[in-house]
């Protein structure tokens, strides 16, 4: 005796582990217990999908058997993959998450040390003005290339400094007058 019962179910195109219970019910039909598992989908949704039941004489099972379980079973057959699918995105976005998180964590770290830098070297160069050493104080103002961003500030700083100790000018002078 020849069939193609597994012919059919190859030609299902299915991923995952089919899974047939047949039991013998009242007066001569059977219960066919069919349903699908795909150990590599990791999403435990996919264990609340029911088996497919189907009820009936060996007649009726033998001319639509597969014309019941083909769709239900592929359709059963993708969502297992798209939840896959959905999990490894979802756990991509987690690490993606965790690296911008990180690298916005290390910048943010940098930046209050540059500022903390700027604010010690900007400190110590006014509590050497009011000492009265305004060249040093000058000296540890700190350089437009290293916080570019603070440039007015330093200039501003710097100018104010070396007026303070600039050598008179002849027109200074006469400009006093």
């Amino acid at each position: 005796m020849k069939t193609n019962f597994f012919n059919q179910i190859a030609q299902m195109d299915i991923q995952g582990d089919l899974h047939l219970t047949i039991t013998k019910g009242i007066e001569n039909n059977l219960i066919v217990s069919v349903m699908l598992q795909n150990g590599q989908c990791g999403d435990n949704a996919k264990n609340i999908i029911p088996p497919l039941t189907l009820r009936g004489s060996v007649e009726e099972l033998d001319n639509g058997f597969f014309e019941k379980v083909t769709m239900p079973i592929q359709t059963a057959s993708g969502l297992m993959l798209d939840m896959e699918g959905f999990m490894k995105q979802l756990e991509e976005a987690k690490k993606q998450s965790a690296m911008e998180k990180e690298k916005a964590d290390k910048y943010k770290k940098e930046q209050e040390a540059k500022d903390k830098k700027f604010k010690d070297s900007m400190t110590k160069a006014e509590e050497l003005e009011k000492g009265g050493k305004f060249r040093e104080a000058w000296m540890k103002v700190p350089e437009i290339a290293e916080f570019p961003e603070k440039a007015d500030e330093i200039r501003k700083k710097k100018t104010e400094l070396s007026d303070k100790f600039a050598t008179p000018s002849l027109f200074a002078t006469e400009q006093n007058v």
